[in-house]
């Protein structure tokens, strides 16, 4: 992996393991509760879907995998999301790896719904997916003061 975006996905994942420990320090009822604010969402559902959206863009459409298809069902508590974000590292390395030195070059991608492929550079993908992450870690979140919880500090740079 090179070694800006080995730097940077470190970053994404301490701000995630900040994120799911205090996930564990939610009640395991509140952790799949539906919150009608959020159309009836709830906090594991939407840490599976980011799960599944880097198996989609990294996985599926960046290494041209079979694609893969999480549960949320399959995936009850906080340490069942820990190992499906595993899972998500050692893709994560493989992309890195397999793009490496090539981050800039545009690619033609199949999209799934698409007749024609689509030209992104692997550079977009990877930064598709983690804005992603952060994007929904600020929803689990709101999630969780709808729930009666103070959220923790889950950026980067933590204060």
């Amino acid at each position: 992996m090179d070694a800006a975006f080995s730097q940077q996905y470190a970053l994404v994942t301490s701000a995630r393991a900040v994120l799911l420990d205090y996930c564990a320090t939610l009640a395991p009822a509140h952790f799949t509760a539906p919150v009608a604010e959020m159309n009836g969402g709830n906090i594991r559902d939407l840490l599976v879907h980011v799960a599944g959206c880097y198996h989609h863009w990294l996985g599926h459409v960046g290494l041209r995998r079979a694609a893969a298809n999480l549960q949320p069902e399959t995936v009850p508590d906080v340490a069942a999301v820990r190992a499906a974000f595993a899972g998500v590292d050692a893709l994560v390395a493989g992309f890195c790896q397999h793009y490496a030195g090539a981050w800039l070059e545009p690619t033609l991608f199949v999209l799934p719904r698409r007749a024609q492929p689509q030209e992104f550079t692997p550079l977009q993908l990877f930064t598709h997916t983690l804005t992603h992450e952060f994007h929904h870690k600020g929803q689990v979140l709101s999630m969780s003061r709808l729930l009666g919880y103070v959220p923790v500090d889950t950026d980067i740079i933590r204060t």
